[in-house]
């Protein structure tokens, strides 16, 4: 287990290449949900989103021949953008599997930080092609499986541990399930008090299948919010949210993207549906709590082009929804 040293020291290490970003009340979000709702907002991270800090932390952590063989990362999106970028700013060669269901501007932006991009026909077959540069030689750094990388997500859970005022109940994205495990890692030694509550969206179901199986087992991925689209979780990070976290919420596409949209009114921000089903489980938690809770929401990032968005909203017929009693 990820324990609160190893976060520290992950956040002494990356301090000086990534932001310590805004932790804020937001009377918007507040006045949306009913509730008071402080929001770390980790898409003003370097490359858009938390996965710089994971990236960050374990490039910094290789040694010389690691560096010189050049590192491989799969990634449906958030993840290969900061390999890509962390690594050309710390002179290191990358290469970046990703599927070709990936954002076209997720790819775009890894290519343009002098990133090797190898696309595949989905996200099982990323993962293999990435087993397979691994053992020609190239050095992993991999999304969720790998302690260091989860210790510097970890960060953005000490950050809103020291930052954010009293929250009772604080919300967390999964895909693999790296931010979560750090996050609540951190938060269990900062706020002990604190409910973990972990996202996903159908189709993109790995940690609360793992959960309902009792360990990682393959799931078939739907979704179109690739950036949480892992097709297992690992031992590792099952481990810590079986252990650290209250309950894993799934809420369907449909109801994320009506996140995105409501994040962008109501709180001014402009997300990815991996952030905007924050929104629709934060409803879930609130009838679950009931009375006095203070949300805590990480916006995990923001790589979402406007044509995305639009398309997605045009696709599900969605427009903001109202403040509460508004």
């Amino acid at each position: 287990m990820i324990g609160i040293a190893d976060i520290e020291a992950a956040a002494e290490r990356i301090a000086g290449h990534v932001v310590r970003t805004p932790t804020v009340p937001s009377p918007g979000l507040s006045g949306l949900l009913g509730a008071p709702v402080t929001a770390k907002l980790e898409l003003l991270q370097r490359t858009g989103s938390f996965k710089a800090r994971g990236a960050t932390a374990k490039l910094l952590a290789l040694g010389e021949a690691e560096r010189a063989a050049g590192v491989v990362a799969v990634s449906g999106g958030n993840h290969g953008i900061a390999v890509a970028v962390m690594a050309a700013a710390l002179d290191v060669k990358a290469t970046v599997v990703m599927p070709r269901t990936a954002p076209a501007r997720s790819v775009a932006m890894a290519q343009d930080a002098g990133a090797s991009v190898r696309l595949t026909d989905g996200m099982d077959e990323a993962f293999a092609l990435m087993t397979r540069l691994q053992e020609e030689g190239l050095t992993l750094v991999h999304p969720f499986d790998d302690p260091v990388v989860i210790a510097g997500q970890g960060t953005v859970g000490l950050e809103f541990a020291e930052d954010a005022d009293g929250p009772t109940d604080v919300l967390v994205s999964v895909g693999g399930g790296g931010l979560i495990a750090g996050v609540a890692a951190a938060l269990r030694a900062r706020r002990p008090g604190v409910r973990i509550w972990g996202v996903e969206t159908e189709g993109a179901q790995a940690m609360s299948e793992a959960l309902a199986a009792g360990g990682p087992v393959p799931v078939p991925l739907s979704s179109i919010v690739t950036t949480l689209s892992a097709p297992t979780v690992s031992q590792l990070t099952y481990d810590h949210v079986s252990e650290l976290v209250t309950e894993v919420l799934v809420v369907p596409d449909r109801d994320a993207v009506q996140g995105v949209l409501d994040l962008a009114e109501h709180a001014k921000v402009w997300t990815e549906p991996a952030a905007g089903c924050l929104l629709p489980a934060a409803r879930q938690v609130l009838d679950r709590v009931g009375d006095g809770a203070r949300l805590g929401l990480v916006v995990c990032g923001g790589n979402a082009s406007t044509t995305d968005v639009l398309g997605w909203s045009n696709r599900f017929g969605l427009r903001p929804q109202p403040t509460e009693g508004g």
